[in-house]
């Protein structure tokens, strides 16, 4: 039993751990309500993000489209909202509009995701070809669109999604909350999440467990797209601003997450609490790395050598496993 949960109870200690060592180093600005209200807003657009890459990544495949799926349902979200929205409108009318900017960024999500599901599944492209194909695809219909500027003059109600608070949670935190918790049920109560995990460990044996292999990589990728819409939608409202590019940087830290929150690169395993877990420790990474003022190009240095590093260990772990398991065989 205790094995089976090992990698969450490593992740808990590392996260307790770089939390001891941000108070301890930096107690007087980490130790604040300001800091601690900035994390909380900015984990929910970037975790999103992280939890459509790990449902990716456990069939076996990868979805490097996801920032830019945002940037363009983003794109879309606020262009409705600048172009029907105005002053001399009535309140109902305002959030008539809002709803139907929700709406039309959730659906190009979902065509977005159906797009990469279609060339993965009855095209043959692999993921990695396919969605580095669409990433620049869909990025570039965002800067076609808005012509390389900036999107600015969001309704004040619209930017309460993002900047609003019920109590003192703020509300992406409780959007993000909602959503962790059903793709946690999807994985684990759901036959689509069982149907996940088997294809990720084993296609062909998925295949003869009377599993539709293609039906279940196209849901898949909706469901990356899906929240890569929702994410769009906290990041325009936190920042009352839309412009391509958005985001750029949240790639490479996804996937360091994911791996970091012991998601197999091969497939078939991965856990929500784990990815959770890893947003919150490199999101408190983060917060100490502003703190001390560090830059841009060595906060990537870091984070390609912790995704280096963390891959090396995995490897190793894993190699040692496969060795361990051969002796018992043998014994």
């Amino acid at each position: 039993m205790l094995g089976k949960y090992a990698k969450t109870i490593v992740l808990f200690i590392i996260m307790v751990g770089v939390f001891a060592v941000m108070v301890i180093f930096l107690q007087d600005k980490f130790l604040t309500v300001t800091n601690f209200q900035s994390i909380s807003s900015q984990i929910p657009e970037f975790g999103l993000l992280a939890l459509a890459m790990m449902l990716a990544m456990m069939t076996g495949g990868i979805d490097l489209s996801v920032v830019s799926i945002t940037n363009l349902t983003g794109v879309v979200a606020a262009i409705i909202l600048t172009k029907f929205a105005g002053p001399q409108m009535g309140e109902g009318q305002i959030i008539l509009i809002i709803i139907l900017a929700i709406l039309a960024a959730v659906a190009a999500s979902l065509v977005c995701g159906f797009i990469n599901g279609f060339l993965i599944v009855y095209v043959g492209v692999p993921p990695i070809l396919a969605t580095l194909g669409t990433m620049g695809l869909f990025l570039g219909i965002a800067v076609v669109i808005t012509e390389g500027h900036g999107v600015t003059g969001f309704p004040d109600k619209f930017l309460y999604i993002g900047s609003g608070t019920i109590g003192v949670i703020p509300i992406p935190l409780i959007i993000f909350i909602i959503c962790t918790l059903i793709v946690a049920l999807a994985l684990n109560k759901t036959s689509l999440g069982l149907s996940i995990q088997m294809l990720g460990s084993n296609p062909v044996a998925a295949r003869f467990a009377g599993i539709n292999n293609n039906s279940v990589l196209v849901k898949t990728y909706l469901m990356t797209g899906l929240l890569a819409g929702i994410s769009s939608i906290i990041m325009i409202s936190r920042v009352n601003s839309m412009r391509p590019g958005y985001g750029y940087a949240y790639l490479l830290t996804a996937i360091l997450v994911i791996v970091l929150g012991g998601v197999n690169p091969s497939g078939g395993f991965g856990t929500v609490s784990g990815v959770v877990m890893g947003v919150i420790i490199l999101q408190l990474l983060q917060s100490g790395f502003n703190i001390l003022a560090f830059s841009p190009f060595f906060k990537k240095f870091i984070w390609g050598f912790m995704l280096l590093l963390v891959m090396v260990i995995n490897f190793i772990i894993a190699g040692y496993q496969q060795r361990s398991g051969k002796l018992k065989t043998r014994a």
